[in-house]
């Protein structure tokens, strides 16, 4: 965006990307523009993000459960798992997260007006919009499904009619609009090859939920894993989830008499959580796609600790957190004896062994985010023993004391505890990645290749593009690519303007035997590409290394 001053049609590689909605892109590019294009400037605009979410989710806990909901809430939101793992790459699923948030605070607040207010019902539609600038159209299909089955259950769509809908729907059109329209000129169909409407609304829409999305460059979660999963990144808080479920509303008397504040809070969250899980259980999904479910279920979680805290000694509240704090603890138990079990049979690698050597290869599951976990061997085991044994032994007195505090009655230090733990065991899992990390970036690779390109040289990636593509960012040269069309390449590079990427093996042969000096990064030892041709190794890391057909100078 920054280099062609083109805010409209995205590129990667110099190739059109018709396939994802601006607004991520468009903070990096900002931030690029104010601070310049660093690591830390990538990740401006994500971290922004978080901060808003978790001071979204304070905000509507606070409106729902009091003040003392509100830090809760945060801070269970805050403290689990999966929020953490999904912001160490730039992916828009924590931003959905905001918009909803954000969109159903301003739909509580209509419920309490008489009429609505102007501020409840454009900021209910400006959130719509942002989110569908975010993700597509899921930015406006949850808060319609959510709010449609809530109005229905409560026997109140009526007040749909309420919401200023002519001027709201003028505010969701000024936001949402331009830019689709901007694309769809900008891109349209050229020949046989379908523009951006199509591709965008069609392909990435209709029929990646239908799992008929063409390329096939994606794989899909198993359901009962899908599900699982939204369970595991909701650690450590999940104990607590079904007693805060209990407490909305089940009895169709109970939903459909005059709710209270809190009891539309927890039945308007609870029908967010289920329809986003119950939407990705039709279509292709992958292990992120519940991260906007998560705010729903940290919100009940802390409208209910909130309770808790506040519910005389020997109450059920108190009870049910003893209940739950005792299931932690075995919990952590297990933990602890799994974890130190590795610890104490697994090796330390030799001192500057590259971990990648110690991993087995599963290329079919890296269509998956965390599929490069399934590379892991009890031998690279020995590479993470010191993160390994911090996140068990953490994990283990957290919960322990979680528990012991439960049963003195001080659940308010329990959950300190526990939130402390988790900044403990998070920045465990930050270490983990760090060692794991050569194998997932070409960072040093890049490194080697500016330091020693020269103008004309070609770099050829030997594979998938996405497996290379850190270096666009590091390096700052284009791409070629020896491989088969595919993945977030293909259709972009049918257009005519394309610039060329696909080199065939003749084409390669070629540039490989001429007079010009080629960079071929490859994840192979002895890279077939070559077929035995002469090659000068420059650099390697994680398991890729760059080769040359002419010695570095």
């Amino acid at each position: 965006m920054v280099q062609r001053q083109d805010w409209v049609t995205l590129y990667v590689n110099g190739i059109r990307y018709l396939e994802k909605a601006p607004l991520m892109y468009w903070g990096v590019a900002t931030s690029y523009v104010l601070f310049g294009v660093h690591e830390w400037s990538t990740r401006l605009a994500l971290m922004l993000g978080i901060l808003a979410w978790l001071l979204s989710a304070y905000i509507l806990g606070r409106y729902a459960y009091g003040e003392r909901g509100g830090l809760y809430s945060a801070i269970v939101l805050a403290t689990t798992l999966g929020p953490y793992l999904f912001t160490r790459f730039l992916i828009p699923d924590v931003l959905v997260g905001l918009w909803l948030i954000l969109a159903f605070y301003f739909f509580l607040r209509s419920l309490e007006e008489n009429p609505p207010s102007r501020f409840s019902c454009w900021g209910l539609a400006a959130s719509c919009a942002l989110n569908v600038l975010t993700k597509g159209l899921i930015g406006l299909v949850f808060p319609i499904a959510v709010i449609g089955l809530y109005l229905l259950l409560t026997s109140n769509l009526r007040h749909l009619l309420r919401l200023r809908l002519v001027s709201s729907s003028l505010v969701f059109l000024a936001i949402a609009v331009p830019w689709h329209v901007l694309a769809a000129l900008r891109n349209p169909d050229q020949g046989p090859i379908r523009g951006f409407l199509w591709f965008y609304f069609v392909n990435e829409h209709v029929l990646r939920y239908l799992n008929k999305r063409v390329p096939r460059d994606y794989d899909t979660v198993p359901l009962l894993l899908f599900w699982a999963l939204l369970l595991v990144w909701l650690i450590p808080w999940i104990a607590f989830l079904p007693q805060a479920v209990r407490r909305v509303p089940a009895r169709w008397r109970q939903i459909r008499s005059q709710l209270g504040r809190e009891q539309r809070a927890n039945l308007l969250f609870i029908l967010w959580a289920l329809v986003i899980v119950v939407f990705f259980s039709f279509s292709t999904r992958q292990e992120y796609y519940t991260i906007p479910a998560i705010p729903p279920l940290a919100l009940l979680i802390g409208g209910w600790l909130k309770n808790e805290a506040e519910s005389p000694a020997n109450s059920d509240d108190r009870r049910a957190g003893v209940i739950s704090s005792t299931v932690l603890v075995v919990l952590g138990i297990l933990v602890f004896a799994v974890g130190m079990f590795f610890v104490a049979y697994s090796k330390p690698p030799a001192p500057g062994a590259d971990i990648s050597e110690l991993l087995t290869k599963n290329p079919d599951e890296y269509q998956l985010s965390f599929g490069h976990l399934l590379d892991l061997t009890p031998q690279a085991l020995g590479a993470f023993r010191a993160p390994l044994a911090g996140f068990s032994i953490a994990f283990f007195l957290g919960t322990g004391l979680n528990w012991f505090l439960r049963r003195r009655g001080r659940p308010a230090h329990a959950n300190v505890a526990l939130a402390l733990m988790m900044v403990a065991v998070l920045a465990c899992v930050h270490s983990g990645y760090v060692i794991f990390s050569p194998v997932l970036t070409s960072k040093p690779l890049a490194l080697a290749i500016k330091q020693h390109y020269r103008s004309g040289d070609i770099v050829v990636v030997g594979g998938d593009y996405a497996a290379a593509s850190s270096l666009n960012f590091y390096a700052g040269v284009h791409l070629l690519v020896l491989h088969e069309p595919a993945a977030i390449l293909w259709y972009g590079s049918q257009f005519p303007d394309a610039p060329k990427v696909w080199e065939t093996q003749s084409s390669f042969d070629s540039l490989w035997s001429g007079p010009q000096r080629v960079f071929l990064w490859t994840d192979r030892k002895d890279p077939p590409e070559l077929r035995g041709a002469p090659r000068y190794l420059l650099a390697s890391s994680g398991g890729k290394s760059i080769v040359t057909n002419q010695p570095a100078k």
